[in-house]
């Protein structure tokens, strides 16, 4: 077993932590959880109306957080569920016009916060650290379980 201070997982837990040091407060005082922010973004940067399964793979949330976070959102005036024409068994997921006004609101503080993390990081190697997690993040790792066995 790797040293715990050799572990990815790990690592990566250290640095979404600090990272996210920066954003909480910005997000709390808008009364918004990561969560529901990152269901906002995910909706204010489709194109279209979004699925419940769409949004659950656009923000890392399973269903059953999704489905409360979207009821809280929902109550509060932010998003709307409108029936899918074509398969009345789904939902659409929709920005309401208040919805869109907070992320409005919301974005120029965490562009500040961004900006301040780039200036300490470095832009360059942030981009680089994107590009890496990117990659990382599209691997396929299962034929490499089969692979080991």
């Amino acid at each position: 077993m790797r040293s715990f201070d050799e572990s990815l997982p790990m690592a990566l837990l250290q640095a979404r932590e600090t990272t996210m040091r920066r954003f909480r407060p910005l997000l709390a005082a808008h009364e918004l959880t990561e969560q529901q922010w990152r269901v906002l973004r995910a909706l204010a940067a489709a194109d279209a109306p979004l699925q419940v399964g769409e949004l659950a793979d656009h923000t890392f949330l399973l269903a059953p957080s999704l489905s409360r976070i979207l009821s809280t959102l929902e109550g509060r005036g932010f998003v709307a569920r409108t029936t899918a024409q074509h398969d009345q068994r789904r939902a659409n997921i929709t920005l309401t016009t208040d919805g869109l006004r907070l992320v409005r609101k919301v974005a120029p503080t965490s562009e500040e916060a961004y900006g301040a993390l780039e200036a300490a990081f470095g832009a360059d190697r942030l981009r680089e650290l994107l590009a890496e997690l990117h990659a990382l993040a599209d691997l396929d790792l299962s034929h490499a379980k089969e692979a080991a066995s």
